[in-house]
C-alpha cells in the first residue's frame, strides 16, 4: 500500500468520523428541538388550562346570569348562576336558548340583540315553583369585519328589589292614612272648638277627649315607627337575663285585664311553674302585650285567652297564644308579621291600634335569638307560637 492509499484512507476515515459526529450531534439538536416543542406545547396547554380556569371561576362567581350564544344560536358558555336560575346542567349546552329556558320572550330578545347594534335590557317575569323577575341583558357579538359571531345575554334577578320596592310604596300609603285619619279628627275637633264649640262644656270636653284620643293615637304610632327604624337599623339594645315566664305572662295579664273584661273575655295562666327564659325583661313584656292585645280584639267576645308554656329541647323554651276567634285565612297567613298588613282592615281599623304590632313582636323575638310562627283555621282560632332561649343554670 503506498503511502497515497494510506493519506486516503486517513481522509476517509476522517470524512467517515466526521459525518458520524454531525449526524449525532443533528440527532442531538433534533432531540433538543422536539423537547423545546414539547415543552413548549406543555407550557402552552398549561396557561391555557389556568387563564380558562380563571375564567371560568370567574364566570361562576357573578350573581348574574351569563349566557354565550354562538352564530348558530347554540350555548356555547353557561355560568353557575345561570344554571341555577333556570334550573338546567351544562350537559344542556350546544341546545338552544328556549330549549333551555322555555321562555319565548327571553329568546325573542336574545334574536333583537343578534340582529341589532345595540345592547337591549328589559325586565322578564320567569314563571315557576318560584317566580321571579330578572333584568335581562342582552348584546351581540361581532368578529373584526362586523359580522356576527353570536350574543351575550346577563340575568339579574331583581326579584328581592322589586318586592321591596312594592313594600316601601304600601309602607308610604299605610303611613299616610294612619297619620291622615286621627290628623283629620284632632283638626275637625280643634276647627268645632274654635268656630264656638268651646262656649258649650259638653262640648269642649267630648272634643277636647277626641283631641287626646288620636294625639295619643299618633305618638303611639310614631313610637312604634320610631321603634322598627331602630330594630331595622340594629340600634336596639336588648338587655337578656333570666325571667320567670309565668310571672312574665301574669304581669301582662294584669296589664289587659281592663279591656278584656270588657270583651268579656277570660285569661288563661297555664305556664308551668319553672319556666326560665333569656329575655330582656321590658320587651318580653312588649311581646306578650301586642300578642294578648290581639287575642283579645280579635278573638271571640265572651271567649277564651290561654298562654301556655314548655322546655324544649336543646336549651330552649316555646309559649303559645292561643285565641278561640274567627281564625285567620290561610292566604293571610305569610304576610301577619308584614308591618301595617290587616287580614280584615274594616274591623282592625274599628278596634285600634297601630298595625305594626306583630311586625314589633317578630323583630323582638329575632333580636334575642328566638323564632315566632302562627297557626290558624278558619273557625278554630289563633295561635301565635314563640321560642325563646332557655336560661343557664349558672345564671
Amino acid at each position: 500500500m503506498t503511502g497515497f492509499d494510506i493519506l486516503l484512507l486517513i481522509l476517509l476515515g476522517l470524512v467517515a468520523g466526521a459525518a458520524w459526529w454531525w449526524h449525532r450531534r443533528w440527532r442531538a439538536m433534533e432531540a433538543r428541538h422536539e423537547r423545546e416543542v414539547a415543552e413548549f406545547h406543555r407550557r402552552h396547554e398549561t396557561a391555557l388550562h389556568e387563564q380558562t380556569s380563571r375564567m371560568e371561576a370567574m364566570l361562576d362567581g357573578m350573581i348574574e346570569g351569563l349566557l354565550v350564544l354562538d352564530s348558530r344560536g347554540r350555548i356555547a358558555l353557561v355560568n353557575q348562576a345561570a344554571e341555577s336560575m333556570f334550573n338546567f346542567s351544562r350537559k344542556m349546552m350546544g341546545g338552544t336558548l328556549l330549549q333551555a329556558i322555555r321562555n319565548h320572550e327571553v329568546a325573542a330578545l336574545a334574536s333583537q340583540a343578534s340582529a341589532g347594534t345595540t345592547a337591549i335590557e328589559h325586565e322578564v317575569r320567569l314563571e315557576g315553583a318560584t317566580p321571579r323577575i330578572v333584568q335581562v341583558s342582552a348584546v351581540a357579538l361581532r368578529d373584526s369585519a362586523g359580522a356576527t359571531t353570536g350574543a351575550v345575554l346577563v340575568f339579574h334577578d331583581v326579584t328581592r328589589l322589586r318586592e321591596l320596592e312594592a313594600m316601601r310604596q304600601d309602607f308610604v300609603a299605610n303611613v299616610s292614612h294612619e297619620l291622615r285619619t286621627p290628623l283629620s279628627l284632632i283638626k275637625s275637633a280643634a276647627e268645632t272648638l274654635i268656630d264656638g264649640g268651646q262656649n258649650d262644656p259638653a262640648i269642649t270636653s267630648r272634643f277636647l277627649d277626641i283631641i287626646d284620643k288620636h294625639a295619643s293615637r299618633l305618638t303611639l304610632l310614631i313610637d312604634d315607627l320610631l321603634l322598627l327604624a331602630r330594630f331595622d337599623s340594629e340600634k336596639v339594645d336588648v338587655h337578656p337575663r333570666p325571667v320567670s315566664l309565668r310571672g312574665a305572662v301574669q304581669e301582662a295579664f294584669d296589664d289587659a285585664a281592663f279591656p278584656a273584661r270588657a270583651r268579656g273575655v277570660t285569661l288563661e295562666n297555664q305556664v308551668p311553674d319553672g319556666l326560665i327564659v333569656r329575655a330582656d325583661p321590658e320587651r318580653l313584656r312588649q311581646v306578650l302585650s301586642n300578642l294578648i292585645d290581639n287575642a283579645i280584639k280579635y278573638g271571640r267576645a265572651e271567649g277564651r285567652v290561654v298562654i301556655r308554656g314548655r322546655t324544649l329541647a336543646a336549651g330552649h323554651v316555646e309559649f303559645t297564644v292561643q285565641d278561640d276567634g274567627p281564625g285567620i285565612p290561610a292566604n293571610a297567613l305569610a304576610r301577619v308579621f308584614e308591618r301595617f298588613y290587616r287580614v280584615d282592615k274594616a274591623r282592625s281599623r274599628e278596634q285600634g291600634g297601630t298595625g305594626l304590632g306583630l311586625a314589633i313582636v317578630k323583630n323582638v323575638v329575632q333580636a334575642h335569638g328566638g323564632e315566632v310562627r302562627v297557626e290558624s283555621e278558619p273557625g278554630a282560632g289563633t295561635a301565635f307560637i314563640i321560642t325563646l332561649p332557655a336560661a343557664r343554670a349558672e345564671e
